[in-house]
C-alpha cells in the first residue's frame, strides 16, 4: 500500500543537505567543541561556520544566535529569561500560541507575572488594535507566533512588534512553523527574540536556536558550563549544528519556487475535497498573502476528526489534528475555540500539511481516499 505523508507541519524528513552536513560529525570530527585541541578547534570551527549560515539567512549577526535542544526550549528560554530579566510585569501572549509559549506563560502567571491573553478573529490573525488596546508600562514582554501551526495563519508580526517597543515592552516571535517555508529576516520582524526549530525545515530533530537581539538581556535557564557564551550550558551539538544550517540555507535557496509548488498542492487538494464532498470548511483563509504555503485545516459536519484520522491512516494516509505537541489530548483544540468554533466544531477539523516530498498524485489519491472516508462514516 502506498503511504502518502500529509503531517509535514508536525515534523519533515531529513533532508539531503542536512544528512551529508552531518555524517562527518558522528565518526571522524568527534572532537568536543570546547577542547583546547585539534579536535576540538576543528569542532568549534564548524560550530562558528554553522552559527554564522544560520545567522545569515535569518537576518541576524553570529553572536545573536543561541543554539537550543529545539523550539521548546528556545520558546520557554525566550519567555522565562527574558521576564525574569526584566524583572516583575505583565506578559503578553495571543490565544492561538504554540503549548511551548503559551504555557510557559502560565507558569510566570503562577509566579507572580501577570498575563493577558490577546483574542484573535474567526480567521486566527490578532488584530494589532487588541494589542494597541492591552499595552500599557507594566507590559514586560509579548509573544506572538509568526505563523499558527494548526491553520497556517501569518500574523502581523511587525505591527505587533512596534505597538511592544511603544510601551517598552519585550517582543519575541515563535518563528517554528514559519521558517523555510516564508521569509524571515529579524529586522524586517522587528523582534527581539526568534525562535526556531531544525526538524520543521528538513533539519535534525532534537536542535533548535533562538535569536537574541545584541543589547538584550536573559536570564540563565541552563546553569552549567561555558557554552553559548556562558548563557546557556550543555555540551555542543556540531552534528546537528551543522545539519540544522544545512537544511536551513537548502529551504531558503529553493524557498521561492518550492512554497509555490506546495501551494498549489495544497490549493488543489482543497478544490478536489470541496467538489467531492459536502459541508466542509475551512478554519483559517486560503489567502496567499496570509498563510503559510503547505498548511490547511478543514472541518467536515457530522464526522470527528479522530474518526477521520483514524480511517486516513488504514488507507496510509498521514494526517493530524492540530500541534503533535498536544496528541495525548483529548481536549478541542484551544486554537479553533479561540477562532469561535464550538467545541463540537473544533473536535471535526483535520490538518494536512504538504512539503517537499509531496506530489499531485498525493493530492489526488489523499482527497480520493478522504471523499470515501467522510462518506461512509455519515452513513452510519
Amino acid at each position: 500500500m502506498k503511504r502518502i505523508y500529509l503531517d509535514n507541519a508536525a515534523t519533515t524528513p531529513l533532508s539531503d543537505e542536512a544528512r551529508a552536513a552531518m555524517q562527518p560529525y558522528g565518526a571522524e570530527l568527534f572532537g568536543n567543541a570546547d577542547s583546547r585541541h585539534s579536535f576540538g578547534r576543528d569542532a568549534a570551527a564548524a560550530l562558528a561556520s554553522a552559527r554564522a549560515r544560520i545567522a545569515g539567512c535569518i537576518g541576524a549577526a553570529p553572536e545573536e544566535i543561541y543554539f537550543t535542544s529545539g523550539g521548546t526550549e528556545s520558546d520557554n528560554w525566550a519567555l522565562k529569561g527574558a521576564a525574569f530579566a526584566k524583572g516583575r510585569g505583565r506578559v503578553i501572549v495571543s490565544a492561538v500560541e504554540h503549548p511551548a509559549v503559551y504555557e510557559s506563560a502560565r507558569q510566570l502567571e503562577r509566579l507572580g507575572y501577570p498575563l493577558s491573553v490577546l483574542p484573535v478573529d474567526g480567521e486566527g490573525f490578532v488584530r494589532p488594535q487588541s494589542l494597541a488596546d492591552s499595552v500599557g508600562e507594566d507590559v514586560v514582554l509579548v509573544s506572538v507566533m509568526t505563523a499558527n501551526n494548526e491553520t497556517g495563519s501569518i500574523q502581523p508580526v511587525r505591527e505587533l512588534a512596534d505597538i511592544a517597543h511603544s510601551c517598552g515592552a519585550l517582543f519575541h516571535t515563535d518563528a517554528v512553523q514559519a521558517a523555510g517555508s516564508i521569509p524571515l529576516d529579524v529586522k524586517a520582524l522587528g523582534c527581539d527574540m526568534l525562535s526556531l526549530s531544525a526538524h520543521k525545515f528538513g533539519g535534525p530533530k532534537g536542535f533548535g536556536a533562538l535569536y537574541v537581539k545584541e543589547g538584550v538581556r536573559l536570564e540563565t535557564l541552563h546553569s552549567g558550563g561555558e557554552q553559548e557564551r556562558g548563557r546557556r550550558g550543555g555540551t555542543s551539538d556540531v552534528a546537528g549544528a551543522c545539519g540544522t544550517a544545512a537544511a536551513l540555507e537548502a529551504a531558503v535557496a529553493r524557498m521561492r519556487e518550492e512554497s509555490a509548488r506546495v501551494r498549489a498542492l495544497k490549493e488543489s487538494f482543497v478544490r478536489r475535497v470541496r467538489e467531492g464532498i459536502p459541508g466542509v470548511c475551512v478554519h483559517g483563509t486560503l489567502d496567499a498573502e496570509r498563510t503559510l504555503p503547505g498548511i490547511v485545516n478543514l472541518g467536515f459536519d457530522g464526522v470527528t476528526g479522530e474518526e477521520i484520522l483514524f480511517s486516513l491512516d488504514l488507507a496510509g494516509v498521514a494526517a493530524s489534528n492540530g500541534s503533535a505537541c498536544s496528541a495525548g489530548s483529548t481536549a478541542p483544540s484551544r486554537t479553533l475555540l479561540a477562532m469561535g468554533l464550538s467545541p463540537a466544531e473544533a473536535k471535526g477539523a483535520v490538518r494536512f500539511s504538504f512539503g517537499r516530498g509531496n506530489t499531485e498524485d498525493d493530492a489526488e489519491e489523499a482527497s480520493a481516499a478522504l471523499k470515501s472516508i467522510v462518506e461512509r462514516l455519515r452513513a452510519r
